[in-house]
């Protein structure tokens, strides 16, 4: 198994890091991202509050942070946004926009960010950057949030899946897990509603041409066993299901 240094931002491609924090106390990591488009970067669920420092390190390692002119908020949690306010602060930037569902814009909102919210159901679910290169946002509602969406990169075929194909895992490791698919099982029955509701979500992501899933949580998914997620999951109960009748 390949070792990383996880104090550095780490190249998934030649244009997306990992700028993520690695707590080695904790079997549950929280993976933010980068996407760098030429003069332009889109920050992907900015983290929390005391992995803040660590982050905005990365960032700054990796470019000057008024580059960044979108941030996308897969949904609201605390592990994916709190530090929101922070950083679009450190920005600085007046028209920097902050890309989410309305259902959980309205939930941010109370963050008190003086930022433009880019609501993507009413934007046709997709944001342009300047290059021309597409981001499409693709809803997994209730996944667990009812506002949840993944990002779908059409130049690098990335999705940023949120908490859709997180994992816990003992032995992290950004690109490989010994116990793939089923580091999933416990994240999943643990914090999504119901098999079917997964399966719902997973109808508005099958169809894309993924070459690599970049969740919040746990590892890195590529090549084949995309799929072989995706099956999984199909077939994991989850949440109510667990709990009889």
């Amino acid at each position: 198994m390949t070792e990383y240094n996880y104090d550095d931002p780490i190249a998934i491609t030649e244009d997306i890091y990992w700028i993520g924090f690695y707590d080695e106390a904790a079997n549950m990591h929280c993976n933010p991202y980068l996407l760098i488009d030429g003069d332009e970067a889109v920050l992907f669920d900015p983290g929390s509050v005391p992995e803040f420092p660590i982050i905005m390190r990365k960032i700054i390692d990796l470019i000057s942070p008024d580059k960044i002119s979108l941030i996308v908020a897969a949904h609201q949690d605390p592990d994916v946004c709190a530090n929101l306010p922070i950083v679009e602060d450190l920005i600085g930037r007046k028209d920097l926009k902050v890309a989410a569902h309305s259902n959980t814009v309205r939930l941010i909102h109370h963050l008190g960010l003086n930022s433009e919210f880019y609501a993507v159901d009413e934007n046709d679910y997709r944001y342009t950057l300047k290059s021309g290169r597409v981001l499409t946002f693709h809803p997994t509602l209730y996944l667990h949030a009812p506002g949840a969406i993944t990002t779908y990169d059409t130049k690098t075929k990335s999705l940023f899946s949120s908490d859709l194909f997180g994992a816990i895992d003992e032995h992290w490791s950004l690109f490989d897990s010994d116990r793939f698919p089923h580091d999933m099982d416990s994240f999943h029955q643990n914090y999504m509603p119901s098999n079917d509701v997964m399966r719902f979500g997973l109808k508005n992501i099958e169809s894309l041409d993924i070459a690599r899933i970049l969740p919040q949580h746990g590892s890195v998914i590529d090549g084949d066993n995309v799929s072989i997620a995706i099956n999984h999951l199909k077939n994991l109960r989850c949440g109510i299901d667990l709990l009889g009748k």
